[in-house]
């Protein structure tokens, strides 16, 4: 099979640049939405068939693979089975946490979140029915897609968990279908700006659904104009109909879900390893 063409003449260039140098590539890729489908329950968040298997066979033809994820690091490793990828990094909660070679590294979280877990708890007392908070340690997480009416539910909590999360110091990230509350500072741009030049990629590739992942974009766009070559792929399923307009309009190329992104993935480590 071909891989599907970018739309941009950078994106173009950058897909041309990995397959031609692979050594010099980092291909980073998110989680929930793009390796796994979106579903009610997080915990339920399994990986596509063939996630691991086409990370894997990455992992031996480019420079590195990692996972960026809002997960905590060890949740995503464990739901995705992401221990059996070699060389592979998961940075989660946006690159706060980082796993390799089965070590965790991880700061204790931060006290004004564990001041809002339980005022947040209390605020959601009167939810609707299916709204429920996801302690993610680091971060706290709303999810309203298991109401009745996700989308009525959310616009309701905007404004009152933005004011706990105000007064605490904090700040509110809208995804899809969630509010997150989360310290300042820490975002996908700069986890995927560290990974960059740690490796000293010369290309790079990065796959996202959400909000999270428009910094990410962000990144990709200012490192072209460093000199690096880079490539933005959103992720859009379309059997959902809450993916966020600025991801795509900002991508590249864009994929129907975390099944299109398997059958890239796989397709891109193909056209490696035929070079």
């Amino acid at each position: 099979m071909l891989l599907p063409e970018p739309t941009t003449v950078s994106g173009r260039s950058a897909l041309a640049d990995v397959i031609a140098e692979p050594a010099r590539a980092l291909i980073a890729v998110d989680y929930d939405g793009t390796l796994a489908p979106i579903v009610e329950r997080p915990e339920n968040a399994r990986p596509a068939p063939g996630a691991v298997q086409c990370l894997a066979a990455l992992a031996d033809r480019v420079g590195a693979v990692a996972v960026v994820s809002g997960r905590a690091a060890l949740d995503a490793v464990a739901l995705g089975g992401l221990d059996g990828v070699p060389r592979l990094q998961v940075l989660g909660h946006y690159g706060l946490e980082r796993w390799a070679d089965g070590r965790l590294e991880a700061p204790g979280p931060a006290a004004s979140v564990a001041l809002a877990r339980q005022r947040l708890a209390e605020l959601l007392l009167d939810a609707p029915a299916g709204v429920h908070l996801e302690d993610k340690h680091h971060s706290l997480v709303v999810h309203t897609r298991p109401a009745g009416d996700p989308a009525g539910a959310l616009v309701a909590l905007t404004a009152p968990v933005g004011r706990l999360a105000a007064e605490l110091g904090l700040e509110v990230v809208p995804g899809r279908m969630v509010l997150e509350v989360r310290p300042p500072g820490v975002d996908k741009g700069t986890a995927l700006r560290a990974l960059v030049a740690e490796r000293d990629s010369h290309a790079v590739v990065y796959i996202g659904d959400d909000v999270g992942d428009v910094p990410a974009f962000a990144v990709v766009d200012e490192l072209r104009h460093s000199g690096l070559a880079g490539l933005k792929i959103a992720s859009v399923d379309p059997a959902l109909d809450d993916a966020p307009r600025e991801l795509a309009a900002a991508a590249d190329l864009i994929l129907a879900g975390p099944a299109d992104v398997v059958t890239f993935l796989f397709e891109l480590a193909a056209a490696i390893g035929e070079v």
